[in-house]
């Protein structure tokens, strides 16, 4: 079967000794890649994907830091590192990987500093703005059924000389923004079960040290009495998304922000239905779930006080049908 082919071309990239990147659902790490080695062959799990063990290159296990770290994952979580390309000049915008605290992590290009050799990178994930010279950062790549997206042919264009960015002072602050009482805004939680969400409320009051009292539209108290009043940083406030060219049709591989428990949740459509509805896949629990049209709205980011409107590209690993896949050809090495 064409699948099974496809899919034993995929094991292959996760043989013992094969060299992987590692991704983790960890709070604190959603959004990195670190570098391991594969030290046991796949094996299939009850319940699961599969799993494989691996040794992290820059993660140690004890504190003298001689003994790497080992842990058996699943195969959702590894992919073979991206390809090698030469150094090049990022642009403003543009989704990269910076090397940070010894692993990958995705960002977006907000300034280009200088003759471009230096640059700011914004982090979603901790809404952290940080400066990075070229040889630490690289091209955002995402590993989409064995090929890489975009391929390296197409990202490896020069920028024109003229191009070159004005230079302007390095700083690694975040433009903040200042709320009223009674603007609606969106707020995020970096709590366990929520990240990447986004949820409607009111500004009630303006704090000291960068925090306001907030009121969520739709998320209950404890005991269901009242909306739920919460002290957030201003970090995790963005003012509500303006609204787009109304969009007839979102295609595979856009990512999209999808209504779902009372939030707006980031993920990507796998499918395409029939009568205005899509198959969403959410990276950060592996789910799949189906969606009316008028439940979902394109991707936009809120980036030192500016909405930044992502690209359209793929993000999810492998369709359900391959997995199953996967798990034949396991079984059949064991």
């Amino acid at each position: 079967m064409k699948i099974s082919l496809n899919c034993d071309s995929i094991l292959k990239y996760f043989k013992v000794g094969a060299d992987v990147e590692i991704s983790s659902d960890d709070e604190g790490f959603r959004g990195s890649f670190y570098e391991g080695t594969v030290v046991g062959p796949p094996r299939k799990v009850r319940k699961s994907f599969g799993k494989v063990m691996v040794e992290y290159k820059t993660i140690m296990e004890d504190e003298a830091g001689e003994k790497p770290l080992r842990e058996e994952l699943e195969l959702v979580q590894l992919r073979p590192p991206p390809p090698r390309e030469d150094r090049r000049r990022f642009k403003f915008s543009e989704e990269v990987d910076a090397y940070y605290n010894d692993g990958w992590w995705e960002g977006t290009i907000t300034e280009v500093v200088g003759e471009g050799d230096k640059y700011l990178v914004f982090f979603s994930g901790t809404k952290e703005q940080i400066g990075f010279t070229a040889s630490e950062l690289r091209l955002h790549r995402e590993w989409d059924y064995g090929k890489w997206v975009p391929p390296l042919e197409q990202s490896e264009e020069a920028v024109p000389e003229d191009e070159k960015s004005a230079e302007v002072e390095a700083n690694n602050k975040v433009i903040e923004h200042n709320y009223s009482p009674g603007d609606t805004v969106e707020a995020s939680s970096n709590e366990e079960g929520f990240e990447g969400a986004w949820f409607a409320a009111t500004i009630l009051e303006k704090l000291k040290n960068g925090k306001y009292l907030i009121e969520y539209q739709a998320i209950m108290n404890d005991d269901d009495t009242k909306l739920l009043k919460e002290e957030v940083d201003s970090h995790y406030i963005r003012p509500c998304p303006p609204v787009v060219e109304l969009v007839d049709r979102f295609e595979v591989g856009e990512e999209v922000d999808a209504l779902y428990n009372d939030g707006w949740w980031t993920g990507v459509i796998s499918k395409v239905l029939k009568n205005d509805r899509y198959s969403v896949y959410f990276s950060n629990t592996h789910e799949e779930l189906k969606f009316e049209h008028s439940d979902l709205r394109p991707r936009q980011e809120w980036i030192n006080g500016e909405w930044k409107t992502t690209k359209m590209r793929c993000c999810f690993l492998y369709t359900t049908t391959c997995l199953d896949s996967l798990l034949l050809l396991i079984a059949k090495n064991d």
